[in-house]
Formats: C-alpha cells, sequence, structure tokens
C-alpha cells in the first residue's frame, strides 16, 4: 500500500491564489478554496492575463470581458470577492522581471501566508505537457514570493507605499505530477468547487467535444486523489517551504 500524504497545513489566515488564466484554479484548486473559505480564511485571486486567446470561435476582444465575468462568478462561488487582473497577453506570457515584479506587487499588498499556483513543470499529473503560460507564472509565483520580503528587490515598489512581505510560508502547485501533499474536498468543498468550474460556461462550450462536463469531471479526479490522502475525495498540491516551519533541524540535534 502506498503511503499516505499529509494534509496540507491549515494553520494560516491568508491565501493568495495566482495563475495564468481564468479557469486555472478551478481545475481542482477551487474545491480547496471552498473548504478554507468556509473556514473563515481570506483567499484572493490574481490572475496574469483575462484569458483572450482561449475561445477559438470567439475574438479577443469579446472573449476577455467575457472569462473575467466568468472567473468573478466563479470565485464567488468558492467565497472569493477580491479577483485582480495583470493583463499580460493571454497565450504569450512571459517569464521574467516584469512578471515577477506585478506578482510581487500584489503579494506586498495582500500579504498571503500561503500561495497557490499551477505547476511550472513541463509535464503535468498524468502525463499531460503543460501550457507555456502555466510554466511561466508558476516559476514566477514561486520566485515572487521570496522577491516580496527583499527590499533591495524592485526598490520602487517602495515608493508606491509598499513595505516588504516575508511572511509567505509556502507556495502550492496544484497538477503537479509528484504531489507532496493533499486537502480534503470531501462533500461540500468539492460541490462548491464543480459550482465553480460551472461558472465558466462559454469558456467550456467553446471547448467542443473536448470540454467535460465539471460535475462528473471534477468527482472523478478528486476521487482518484482521494486515496493518496486516506479520504473519499481531495485535491493535492506539490508543496514548496520558504524557510524551516518550525524547531530549526540543526538545533535539535545540538539539544
Amino acid at each position: 500500500m502506498s503511503e499516505i500524504l499529509p494534509p496540507l497545513p491549515e494553520d494560516w489566515e491568508r491565501c493568495m491564489a495566482v495563475v495564468a488564466h481564468p479557469d486555472d484554479i478551478e481545475y481542482g484548486a477551487a474545491s480547496a478554496v471552498a473548504r478554507w473559505t468556509a473556514q473563515g480564511k481570506h483567499v484572493t485571486y490574481l490572475l496574469a492575463s483575462r484569458g483572450e486567446a482561449g475561445i477559438d470561435g470567439i475574438h479577443p476582444d469579446e472573449a476577455r470581458p467575457l472569462r473575467e465575468a466568468e472567473e468573478r462568478a466563479g470565485a464567488r462561488e468558492v467565497g472569493v470577492d477580491v479577483v485582480e487582473f495583470l493583463d499580460h497577453p493571454d497565450g504569450v506570457i512571459e517569464y521574467g522581471t516584469a512578471l515577477r515584479r506585478d506578482i510581487t506587487r500584489a503579494i506586498r499588498r495582500h500579504r498571503p501566508d500561503i500561495i497557490v499556483s499551477g505547476s511550472f513543470e513541463i509535464r503535468m499529473a498524468g502525463g499531460m505537457v503543460n501550457q507555456a503560460d502555466h510554466r511561466a507564472v508558476g516559476l514566477a509565483v514561486l520566485d515572487a514570493a521570496r522577491d516580496a520580503g527583499n527590499r533591495w528587490i524592485f526598490p520602487e515598489l517602495a515608493d508606491e507605499g509598499l513595505e516588504t512581505w516575508g511572511g509567505v510560508r509556502f507556495v502550492c502547485y496544484g497538477g503537479a505530477a509528484t504531489p507532496t501533499h493533499g486537502v480534503d474536498v470531501t462533500g461540500e468543498p468539492l460541490r462548491r468547487g464543480i459550482a465553480s468550474l460551472a461558472a465558466h460556461a462559454e469558456y467550456t462550450k467553446g471547448l467542443g467535444a473536448g470540454g467535460p462536463e465539471p460535475g462528473p469531471m471534477l468527482t472523478w479526479v478528486a476521487n482518484q486523489a482521494g486515496p493518496a490522502l486516506g479520504v473519499e475525495a481531495a485535491v493535492l498540491f506539490d508543496m514548496y517551504r520558504l524557510g524551516f516551519d518550525g524547531p530549526l533541524p540543526w538545533a535539535e540535534a545540538d539539544s
């Protein structure tokens, strides 16, 4: 029998989810968000683009406001009322200092304890090749989480009144090929996560025959992940710690 993964720590108050496109959070992570907001935790969403290139049959000028509206509606389904967009160009988001600066700015404003994003690996869970924007944003999130605490990186943000924030404890990636932790979303969190993805109706319709029904698809994925956590339904994450969380191991060794 495989070893059971540990639950993702929940001894925190503020989370920021940072992804490339509208609907990225909703393909799984939103169920975990629903669990957390029900606990009274505060979650904000930050999207690098407005997903304007995501629907083949709709011109980007029309798709942009449509996808923004669907994202805000989906966020409301899981108790999130702060949704922000950075307006990087959908499909050609570039990893670099501009993206890191924008994410750092948001981290310093919202001061999250944890950050949730999508995998930056080339290969995702299930063996699928990860999309370029996902890879760029995911890696930039990890770097920005450190940048936010360094006053000498992006010092111009101080001129905007943004103090450094070194309080991000860990960054958690959904869709990773090798998850390390999980969140139990059995029952109501999963139902709300399904409703969140269902809010992206026009986007899903635009996928044509490849667009899965939110309920059966998310239920199947969560039920497949559940045994890894020893529960019925789960969302799995690859968790990166930004520092030692607890007693320093060398201090314990000397005691």
